[in-house]
């Protein structure tokens, strides 16, 4: 269970909501697709070191 919670924010109403899964629906407004991911810090610097190690790996001559 190393599952980082992600952060979640409506694009409606601005609401946000940690959550594992994307939200089918804003707990607020009520809205169906409308939560969008946003970049929480330990997860944002995970990815982004994770991709550009891959890059600099891929260095082929």
């Amino acid at each position: 269970g190393g599952e980082k919670m992600a952060l979640w924010k409506c694009s409606k109403c601005g609401t946000t909501k940690e959550s594992r899964c994307k939200p089918k629906k804003c707990p607020s407004c009520g809205e169906a697709d409308t939560m969008i991911k946003e970049e929480t810090q330990g997860d944002a610097k995970g990815t982004k070191g994770c991709s550009s190690k891959k890059t600099c790996k891929k260095k082929s001559s």
